[in-house]
């Protein structure tokens, strides 16, 4: 990479608009798919108990994803240095808030509220922008940032990766070893 394209994109990823990256994901897009295939189809030929569940599911996985996000962009304002833009992953591990639950809660978050999104409207477009989104993360994670954290990062990034969910969030938070407190410790 030469010495302008690292200064171009280090202008792209400090830049403020990498804080609407969730929202362009989970908001814009989809409006713009429910917009240009019109299939919302949330009143379901379910009998009434039944039918409510799918509403039901949509908005705790919507609220339980904009809550990650929130948690994860409120971190990063108020404690790091790092951005929220994929193409700069951060440069050192964080084990604070929702990242004790989850390796990714920002990517985990605009995932549930696009699942959300598509249980609740009963929506098959966005049930595939959903699989889009999920099968580029599950690609890149694995291939792009995590190697690159493992080099940046070390051995700290490597315990928590072997404690800590990349996707799905732990139900009790992680806390690295020189963060216990002493009788907590065996």
């Amino acid at each position: 990479m030469t010495s302008r394209e690292i200064f171009l994109l280090e202008i792209v990823a400090t830049s403020p608009g990498d804080r609407l990256l969730p929202f362009v994901v989970a908001i814009v897009i989809p409006a713009l798919i429910i917009r240009a295939a019109g299939t919302v189809k949330p009143d379901r030929c379910l009998p009434l108990p039944l039918g409510l569940l799918p509403q039901l599911l949509g908005c705790v996985l919507v609220s339980l994803g904009v809550l990650l996000v929130y948690k994860t962009i409120s971190l990063f304002a108020t404690v790091g240095e790092d951005t929220l833009a994929p193409w700069d992953p951060p440069q050192t591990t964080r084990f604070r808030g929702p990242y004790r639950y989850v390796r990714n809660p920002m990517i985990s978050g605009v995932l549930f509220v696009l699942l959300g999104e598509a249980v609740l409207l009963g929506s098959v477009p966005l049930l595939v922008w959903f699989l889009i989104f999920l099968a580029l993360n599950v690609v890149s994670m694995p291939l792009i940032e995590e190697p690159l954290l493992d080099r940046r990062v070390g051995s700290d990034y490597a315990n928590n990766k072997r404690n800590v969910p990349r996707w799905i969030p732990r139900l009790r938070p992680w806390a690295p070893v020189e963060h216990r407190r002493k009788e907590d410790e065996p």
